[in-house]
């Protein structure tokens, strides 16, 4: 799914607009994967890019998907991802946000969203957006009925360089309207390493209109909730992501117990993983 082309065949009855993957998973977390796929539906051919932009971060987020997987594995948390780039359209966006179908992505034009009409409009929220969310909404409320704790935990990637300034943080951790628990996750990362550069709402905040899922599934229905942003350097290698995958297994485990929060499995990977839960 992720950084390769779909055959345009198979879409329709393999490549579904949102998977979820462990959805059954005990964990008290929840993660979701916005810019999991840099893939463009047949019908949408290349928007106008060439293969080389549609591998940029204008796309999806690199790596982030990756990492969000190897915290399923290790958390037992279910995981909900977008197949589709959020070039398409951006499911990390309120519907009228004027990004939700970027026509221009940091210095990267769009030609194919030039002149996307109302009509056209409404199609691409029908396909992905409004499934993905119905996927996250369907994964919390079994858990609401089973009587699970539940945090949302979104998953992001972002650039080293933004418009020609660097960003210096290896991690950035973006709250929602209730700050314990990203405050807690912050304070883990930076017990396990003291030198960690952990960005406080960098490299951007809710102000920046980036945190559509994290509120609208997390303190929209009542939920703690956490955006982790990792810098895409970092990520890009299967070690990288590893490294990110454990640390912060460890540390969403250690900020859950900090903030008094009981859990219901264990980790399905122990040998890799030295956090646990009880129960």
């Amino acid at each position: 799914m992720v950084g390769h082309e779909a055959d345009a065949s198979l879409e329709a009855s393999v490549i579904p607009p949102v998977l979820v993957f462990n959805g059954e998973g005990r964990s008290p977390f929840v993660l979701a994967c916005d810019h999991a796929s840099n893939r463009f539906p047949d019908r949408y051919g290349d928007l106008g890019l060439t293969p080389h932009q549609r591998l940029m971060h204008v796309a999806w987020d690199p790596g982030a998907f990756a990492v969000a997987l190897e915290l399923s594995s290790l958390l037992d948390a279910p995981l909900v991802a977008s197949t589709v780039s959020r070039l398409v359209i951006d499911c990390n966006r309120d519907l009228d946000a004027p990004d939700l179908i970027p026509v221009v992505s940091e210095r990267t034009d769009i030609p194919g969203n030039k002149g996307v009409g109302d009509n056209e409009r409404a199609e691409r929220i029908g396909a992905y957006h409004t499934p993905f969310h119905a996927a996250i909404e369907a994964v919390m409320e079994g858990r609401r009925e089973a009587g699970l704790e539940t945090l949302l935990v979104t998953v992001h990637s972002f650039t080293p360089v933004y418009k020609d300034v660097p960003r210096p943080w290896p991690i950035g951790l973006i709250h929602a309207r209730d700050d314990r628990f990203t405050a807690a996750l912050r304070d883990a990362l930076v017990a396990e390493e003291a030198s960690l550069n952990v960005g406080w709402n960098q490299p951007y905040s809710g102000l920046n209109g980036v945190t559509y899922t994290l509120e609208h599934h997390g303190d929209g229905r009542g939920h703690e909730a956490t955006m982790i942003e990792i810098r895409h350097d970092e990520i890009l290698e299967p070690e990288g992501v590893a490294l990110w995958g454990a640390r912060l297994a460890r540390c969403l485990v250690a900020a859950l117990g900090a903030r008094g929060g009981t859990t219901a499995a264990s980790p399905t990977r122990t040998s890799q993983f030295t956090g646990g839960f009880d129960g």
